[in-house]
Formats: C-alpha cells, structure tokens, sequence
C-alpha cells in the first residue's frame, strides 16, 4: 500500500509540474480603462492599417489574389514599397508606425545587442518584447491616445509594450491561436461601440505568407495558398465593416518581400572571427559583431576583408549612406562595429544549422527588388485608381497621421510625399 500511495503521490505531483510547464496562451483582449475620444476627435476619419507579413510586391499579381486586384484598382497601389535596411520583420513594422528607421528607432535589427544596457533584445523574447523602454519615437497608436484618440490593435509589433507609458486602449498579446473569423468581429465590435469609446486607428497583421514562403520558398505552392488566405481574409474583414455603416480607410502593407536563396551552399563562420573579442550577433543575412576590445576592430576587419568570399565587410563608421546604418545614424548605440552582408542569393549559417530555409528576407532592397514589399490603399481619403512609383515605408507613419488630423510631434523619417500624392485634398 505504501508503495501505491507513493507512486500515486509522484505521478500526481509530476501532472501538476507537467501542466505548469505548458505556456498557457494568453488570448484575452485587454482595454485600458478611463479612456475616451476628445468631442472633435469623435469626428476624425477611420483607418484600419493591415500588415501581411512578407507579402512581396508582386505576390497580388504572381498568385492572383483576386480581392485585392480589386481593392487596388477601387483605390491607391504602389509599383512596390521600399522597405528599410535590414529588410526583416521588426525594425520595418516599426518603421511603418514610429516614421523611423531602424537605426533612428532603436528597433535596429529582429536580434541585437545594446551596448549601454549590456543586454540584447530578441524578437522571441516576450518579455524583452512587451519592455517599451526598448523603443524609440512616438508610434501612431502612442500619438492618437496623447491626442485623445483612442487606438486598438489586433497585433503589431510593439503593440503591447507601454511606449511612452502608453499603449492601445484595445489590443492582444501577440499569439496565433485566434481564429480569424474572431479576429474580424473584434474589429466589427470596436467599430460599433459608442462614438466616445471606438477607435479611430486600428492594426491587423497576418503571419501565414511569410511562414509559408520561409519554409518553402516564395514560389511553392503553399505560399501560394496564404496568398490566397490573405486575400479572402481582407475581403471578409472588408465586407464585415462594411456592416458598421462607418467609411472606413484602408491600407494594406508588407514589411518586406522575400527571396529564394542559396540554402544548400551556406557561408560558414569567417575564421577571422575571434569570440573573446567580439559578441557576435544576427543571423543569414546580417551578422553584426560588437567588440569587446575596441583595439581588436581594425586588425578583424582587415582580416575579414582579406577572407571575404561572397560577403562584404564593413565598419560602422564607413557603412554605406543608402542604408541609414552607419556610426552617424545609430542614435541608441546597438549596431555592430563590423557588419558581415552576403551577395544575393547567399547566406550565412552562424550556428550549423542541419538545415536553411529556402526562403529569406533581409537583403539591400536598393539592390534586391524580391526584397520590395505591398502597398495598397483605398476608402474615403483617398485618390481613385491612381498608381504610384515606388517611396520609402517611413512615409507611411507621415500619411496616416494626416488622414486622422494628428499631429507629428517628434522627428521623423518619413516625409509628406506619400500624403501629396495620394491623398484627397480636404476643401
């Protein structure tokens, strides 16, 4: 008996550690309390700003997504939009929201190291993540609430980290276990909430083109599919709001495109690369190294230099201006003393891994177009079947701001060019 009651005792306290070592998902929405729209907000224009991760400028056209063929035709479509360098998922919806680049913004890279904090940020790091002392600028979510305009939001990057002190009065913890048809009728009830308590700035992202084209590459058939996803999504969201009565604007975007890469011939470490002297960071296609002895710069890099196969190396203080990341622009101290770039379609493997994805992000748009990113807008605001060349994603932030009547208080990036050009002009 002893024995049994022993074993029942161990079984049951494993089940319980077991259970708790299982991350529960976190799919509540949370609302700030205390909140609500200025009587002349209460007036402004309506913007819902969606994101599909990775959906390159050509996507629409490549794998026929017939909805959004005809958002763009109703509305607004770039040949493309540029994103900002690194062309990689964090720094570029940061840049869409804040009207920074990464290197103005802090948010320099998906993975990076601050030299101030001695510490390093990682997109997977949740805590790191919801920590908003790690951004910089004044996102559109953070800029419509100072001006008592509320904002809500069904994920974006830093969407649910205190900026400022400030968050959406509406938002999510970022998790992909919402379905999307839940999804849309969060957006349908905050648009039919009461004029004082509905926001007025909404973000929507979806994740599923970006996985798929990592995994498979840009061309497979299973990108092709979330394409396809996205695009009845968006129709499905469309219609719904259509239900509210309200004139809603919309802007469909991408924080980068995607490309098919060099995954079975990798780039090693460089052997020039010496770990007790550099903390080395980043990934296949931007390896920043921080060193640790700053006497050690010069002799790596010129070790570097005469080792570079398929690779350019650069410091800091020399990087080029197109790229916005160089010593002049790194205003948080977190960008790599040495930099490490590879040649399209090459890419490193830092850590050896068995296998690279076939598909990749990351690369100078002004060299790579794969790396061109979706731009689309149509609604109330703006112009009717007008096509533009491509601009800078940092315009955005310049553009939304505009059409919700707020005002940019902080410096930014972006310009009014965008705004200029597609915008109908209030008499």
């Amino acid at each position: 008996m002893k024995r049994l009651s022993f074993l029942f005792a161990f079984i049951c306290l494993y089940s319980i550690a077991f259970s708790q070592s299982i991350a529960v998902v976190d799919t509540v929405q949370k609302i700030i309390p205390g909140r609500k729209n200025s009587p002349a907000q209460q007036k402004k224009p309506y913007v819902i700003l969606i994101s599909a991760d990775g959906f390159r400028w050509d996507y629409t056209d490549k794998h026929n997504a017939v909805n959004l063929k005809r958002f763009r035709a109703e509305g607004v479509q770039a040949a493309s939009m540029i994103p900002s360098y690194p062309s990689v998922t964090f720094p570029n919806h940061y840049a869409m929201v804040s009207g920074l680049y990464p290197s103005h913004s802090g948010l320099v890279n998906n993975v990076f190291y601050d030299r101030d904090r001695n510490d390093s940020y990682s997109m997977s790091n949740k805590v790191k993540v919801a920590d908003g002392s790690w951004y910089g600028g004044t996102p559109l979510w953070v800029l419509a609430e100072q001006q008592k305009m509320l904002s809500a939001s069904f994920y974006w990057v830093a969407s649910e980290s205190a900026i400022k002190n400030t968050r959406p009065t509406y938002y999510y913890t970022y998790n992909e276990k919402i379905d999307i048809n839940n999804r849309i009728q969060a957006v349908v009830n905050w648009l039919k909430l009461p004029p004082a308590e509905r926001p007025h700035f909404i973000t929507f992202y979806f994740p599923q083109v970006d996985h798929a084209a990592h995994l498979k590459g840009p061309d497979d058939p299973e990108t092709a599919h979330e394409v396809h996803f996205v695009d009845s999504a968006v129709n499905e969201l469309y219609k719904a709001v259509k239900t509210t009565g309200l004139d809603v604007n919309f802007v469909f975007v991408a924080d980068h495109g995607m490309t098919k890469v060099d995954n079975q011939n990798p780039i090693g470490i460089p052997a020039a690369i010496d770990t007790a002297k550099f903390k080395v960071s980043g990934d296949g296609i931007l390896v920043e190294l921080y060193a640790k002895d700053k006497t050690a710069i010069k002799s790596t890099f010129d070790e570097l230099t005469k080792e570079a196969k398929d690779y350019k190396v650069y410091l800091k203080t020399n990087m080029p201006a197109k790229f916005h990341y160089g010593a002049k622009d790194d205003w948080h101290n977190r960008i790599g003393d040495i930099l490490l770039i590879p040649n399209w379609p090459k890419v490193f493997n830092l850590y050896n891994k068995k296998t690279i994805n076939p598909g990749w992000h990351g690369y100078d748009p002004t060299v790579v177009k794969d790396m061109h990113a979706t731009f689309y807008a149509w609604g109330p605001a703006f112009k009717k079947h007008l096509k533009i060349q491509p601009f800078a994603n940092v315009d955005v932030y310049n553009m939304i701001s505009r059409i919700l009547g707020l005002k940019i208080t902080g410096k930014v990036d972006g310009t009014g060019a965008l705004a200029n050009k597609i915008l109908i002009k209030k008499r």
